[in-house]
């Protein structure tokens, strides 16, 4: 592309002199280095200082790439290898990936040759060769020095990946052969590190973040994520920085990994002849698959995944400027300006017309049988009554006539209409009162709804001019309760996605699980996850146990991605904290000991997005009594009775946090207890507990000193005992799936 000073890219050049071309390309060039479409390089392998190679065999040399000061950072940058045709710039950008543009650029063009955030280099003999540019030596070489930053013009390259990189000037947007890239990282940053874990934020906070790019379907203008399908269809147009491909088309993606199933790219045009046609807005899905849409100036198309070409009609008078479904299966409603037309698909005969004072998109409600018509050139909007086809109201649209147009959407669950307009989203209830305005940094281009969980996610676009102060080249998607319109999720940036090439769209997953954004300046779609820091939703208790009684703690918690438990203990009164080594269950089991009277329990549970811990509760250990009897494995329980398989009574009960105790039946008490099984008796002699019964009919005796045995029929199993009991004061864990006991919770 050539740009003439002073006028707008593509114009042709005049006759102006060099020193006026030359001062009016600085303004055109700053905007065009932080702007413009630049395609994909081969990086190289990470290393200080780093080599790449671009597709012509360019090789391009940074001398510095990783702990570089975020304040600012001299690099050398050398190539050899170009200048053939082309001149580059060369510049700190945010890196998009292969094949896409290497775009906004940090610290924009330096004009003035003082700033050297960027260089211009151009073929020896290029007219602007002097005092904007330098040119190559010979082989093409090049040998520079820049000053680069972390931050600037809106990016962060601690939040964003960027690269030292060449790319072709402003006069060959759409050569791709000149583009090569070399990853950097600023001080306490690895080269693509863009995660890691979110601490520090409260419980049950709602983020999203990014989980994948797809830029397999050229210029994204429109989103639709089927309902029965669900397949994600893409109307687009052809991307000027692939210039070896014509991308227009409607494009059917896997929402999972964005692979293209199908790309419908023909339609029939004015003489019903097929031809390559851009999508421009999808209007609905069709069942089962397939969708509706309008395709330049004036077709009304429908296709399915699979499909070789669409079909449709080319309708009469003016550009189709918004459509939607109609009322009934085989109509569609069509805006052409002021006229509003229901026309059968199959025909395009229009069925019923209605002109309105003016207005360029509309929204409708089929549940409420209405429509909603935006006029921003006078600030009016109208509603329209479907069933009678005559406007049933109009109302202002406060910021008056002359207003930046943004978009006109309905929520189904409230009939609410939400209406962008500059930087500013206007709300509406279903009877036309404007009941909220919510204010934004950018421009507001569009919005949708989740009726499942009452949300409503708006993406603001920034306006991609860096000479105007309100400007940084970053987007934000914002999501909105329907009903108290507060704020639902975290603001989300989005690096780089501004409206100079066309405005973004949305598609949400029922639920707002995920949620796709365009950036039609990228020429990308970006797939966004939900995340939810930890949210304790069952939380432990104060507890008191007896010495030798088998207690739980529990907790759980919810989050996305699923949160991780570790169990933590305090022995100084919460002042110190350590693991629970090996406790990661949801239950912590283990056996109370008096040395662990006062000890904190504490349950923390991570994941991506933040540490929630529950709140501290204390341990009370009592001493064992004797005299005791356990009553069929309830710690609790002082019947008297005994359980008839005669396990141990030192560990007979299970106490849980919230005060209630199970056991396994047939657990008995401390020393001097006795049980009863079939007439059977058991006896203790001295301190030691026994276990009642040995056989139906039979005596079984068992003295221990300070203990108590193991016994199903009467046998001593002192060295199990004494083998656990050495486990434990080695600090050794063991952990049974079914009850993950934790024998010591030290």
């Amino acid at each position: 592309m050539t740009s003439t000073p002073g006028t707008a890219p593509g114009t042709p050049p005049g006759g102006q002199s060099r020193r006026g071309r030359r001062a009016g390309t600085a303004a055109v060039a700053a905007l065009l280095l932080a702007g413009i479409p630049v395609g994909a390089a081969v990086s190289a392998d990470a290393g200080t200082p780093k080599t790449a190679t671009g597709p012509q065999g360019q090789k391009l040399t940074v001398s510095a790439t990783t702990g570089l000061d975020p304040a600012q950072q001299k690099v050398r940058v050398q190539g050899e290898g170009y200048g053939r045709t082309t001149g580059i710039y060369v510049a700190l950008c945010k890196d998009n990936g292969d094949n896409r543009v290497p775009s906004p650029c940090l610290g924009g063009a330096d004009m003035s040759g003082g700033s050297k955030t960027s260089q211009w280099i151009v073929p020896p003999g290029d007219p602007y060769e002097g005092d904007l540019a330098q040119a190559f030596g010979p082989g093409g070489t090049f040998d520079v020095e820049i000053e680069i930053a972390q931050q600037g013009d809106g990016l962060d390259c601690a939040e964003v990946a960027c690269s030292v990189v060449t790319r072709a000037d402003h006069r060959a947007a759409g050569d791709r052969t000149q583009d090569v890239r070399i990853p950097v990282a600023f001080a306490g940053q690895d080269p693509g590190d863009g995660g890691g874990e979110g601490v520090d934020v409260p419980a049950g906070t709602v983020s999203y973040k990014s989980a994948a790019d797809f830029t397999t379907a050229g210029k994204p203008l429109d989103l639709l994520l089927h309902p029965d399908s669900k397949k994600l269809y893409v109307g687009a147009d052809n991307l000027p920085d692939t210039a070896d491909v014509d991308e227009r088309g409607l494009h059917v993606l896997n929402p999972e990994n964005g692979t293209s199933e199908s790309w419908i790219s023909q339609a029939p045009g004015s003489t019903g002849a097929l031809r390559a046609s851009a999508a421009a807005r999808i209007a609905g899905p069709l069942p089962g698959d397939g969708v509706v849409y309008n395709y330049p100036l004036r077709g009304v198309g429908s296709c399915k995944s699979g499909d070789k070409a669409a079909t449709g009609v080319w309708l009469a008078g003016s550009t189709i400027t918004d459509i939607a479904p109609g009322t009934t299966p085989d109509t569609v409603l069509v805006a052409q300006g002021a006229t509003l037309s229901e026309i059968e698909r199959a025909t395009g005969t229009a069925t019923r017309t209605l002109t309105l004072p003016g207005g360029t998109q509309f929204a409708a409600d089929p549940e409420r049988k209405a429509l909603w018509y935006t006029d921003f050139a006078a600030g009016k909007l109208h509603r329209v009554d479907l069933a009678s086809f005559t406007v049933s109201g109009s109302f202002d649209l406060p910021g008056g006539p002359g207003a930046m147009a943004g978009f006109t959407e309905t929520d189904p669950a409230t009939g609410a209409v939400w209406v962008g307009v500059d930087r500013s989203v206007l709300v509406f209830d279903a009877a036309g009162t404007l009941v909220n305005t919510l204010v934004g940094k950018d421009l507001a281009r569009d919005a949708a709804f989740d009726a499942a969980s009452g949300r409503a996610y708006v993406v603001w676009q920034d306006g991609g001019d860096l000479s105007d102060p309100a400007n940084d080249n970053n987007g934000t998607l914002t999501v909105y309760g329907t009903e108290d319109f507060a704020v639902a999720a975290q603001d989300l940036s989005l690096p780089g996605n501004h409206s100079q090439a066309g405005a973004a769209s949305l598609a949400v997953e029922p639920g707002g699980a995920t949620v796709f954004v365009t950036s039609p300046a990228e020429g990308k779609i970006t797939k966004l996850v939900r995340q939810v820091s930890p949210l304790v939703t069952r939380a432990p208790a104060d507890l008191t146990a007896k010495e030798g009684e088998e207690v739980t703690l529990g907790a759980e918690a919810e989050g996305a991605p699923e949160p991780t438990v570790r169990w933590q203990v305090s022995t100084d009164g919460a002042q110190t904290w350590k693991d629970v080594e090996g406790a990661t269950d949801s239950a912590l089991t283990f056996t109370a000991r008096t040395a662990q009277d006062g000890y904190r329990y504490r349950a923390e549970f991570r994941n991506d997005v933040g540490t929630t811990r529950t709140a501290a509760v204390k341990l009370t250990v009592t001493a064992a009594t004797g005299g005791d009897t356990g009553g069929d494995g309830d710690a609790s329980n002082g019947s008297g009775s005994t359980g008839s398989d005669g396990s141990t009574g030192g560990d007979g009960g299970t106490q849980s946090s919230g005060g209630s105790t199970t056991g396994d039946s047939g657990s008995t008490g401390g020393s001097g207890s006795t049980g009863t099984s079939g007439g059977s008796t058991g006896t203790s002699d001295g301190s030691g507990s026994t276990v009642g019964g040995g056989v139906a009919g039979g005596t079984g005796t068992s003295a221990t000193s300070g203990g108590g045995s193991l016994a199903a029929t009467g046998a001593t199993v002192m060295s199990v005992t004494l083998a656990a009991a050495g486990l434990v004061g080695a600090g050794v864990l063991v952990h049974r799936r079914a009850r993950r006991r934790t024998e010591s919770a030290l």
